[in-house]
């Protein structure tokens, strides 16, 4: 077998087995202790199904105090994060894609920066960018050390 690792979003609360038999209308077997803590989970297609409380606590966690690596991965489903560290209320980060812009449309000092190579089309790679707490865009943004060794990551809604 292969070993593999996955991240993906789902909705959880806590529930006992017994209570998530109950749930689901089910009998519990003779053999399984209705008192095991664990979470019903909801996945992205509407599936349900019960985690006992070890598995899914190495699994998943919480979308507030994520760690870079986490936030990264949020970030690449769509997600806008903050850190709860930073001073600047309102400011968040998200994912610009990556587009292609006629060489036509870019301001002339762009032009001029691309002379020795004019192609007829620039690609523009994806990117993070900051929404900054005075309502301005920061195109590019950099993540500090402090930064990427955080872990007061959250989802910004």
């Amino acid at each position: 077998m292969k070993t593999y690792i996955g991240t993906k979003v789902i909705e959880a609360r806590e529930m006992t087995r017994g209570d998530y038999n109950i749930y689901r209308g089910w009998t519990i077997p003779a053999d399984e202790n209705p008192g095991d803590e664990g979470y019903l989970v909801v996945y992205g297609d509407g599936y349900k199904s019960w985690s006992p409380k070890a598995a899914f606590d190495e699994a998943y966690r919480p979308m507030e105090g994520m760690t870079f690596g986490l936030a990264l991965e949020a970030l690449k489903k769509g997600f806008r994060l903050a850190r709860k560290g930073w001073n600047g209320k309102d400011a968040f980060i998200y994912l610009t894609n990556g587009s292609e812009v006629p060489f036509s449309k870019l301001k002339d000092e762009t032009q001029r920066a691309l002379i020795t190579h004019p192609e007829s089309v620039v690609k523009i790679n994806g990117h993070i960018d900051m929404k900054a707490a005075d309502g301005t865009v920061v195109c590019g943004w950099l993540a500090s050390q402090t930064d990427m060794l955080s872990e007061d990551w959250y989802v910004v809604y």
